[in-house]
């Protein structure tokens, strides 16, 4: 989720106006108004204050990003071997010529 939406909800969720979150988190209301259209971004330490005067925390965890480990590119090499075996079972034939004139024609 990103800072302005984040912002936003917890604002909506203490059931504050921007003036009344604005005045708690000691900004401007233009300042918290921007941030949750994102036409700027707060900083990490600006975004924790503003949480904290509505009554909310930031909880920050890590987590690999997909296709950057080893072992997350076997479990993904796996899965596509497996999603190409699925699709060998069920074998497609196809005409070698089409049977309808080709585009932009009318028959």
């Amino acid at each position: 989720m990103r800072a302005g939406q984040l912002i936003a909800q917890a604002r909506h969720n203490a059931g504050l106006s921007l003036r009344e979150l604005a005045a708690r988190a000691d900004t401007s209301h233009s300042a918290i108004a921007a941030y949750e259209q994102e036409r700027t971004s707060p900083t990490v330490a600006t975004l924790d204050r503003i949480l904290t005067a509505a009554g909310f925390a930031i909880d920050v965890t890590l987590a690999p990003r997909p296709g950057r480990s080893e072992p997350d590119r076997t479990a993904r090499g796996r899965e596509l071997v497996d999603v190409l075996e699925l699709a060998a079972m069920f074998p497609a034939a196809h005409d070698s010529m089409l049977s309808y004139p080709p585009f932009g024609e009318v028959a």
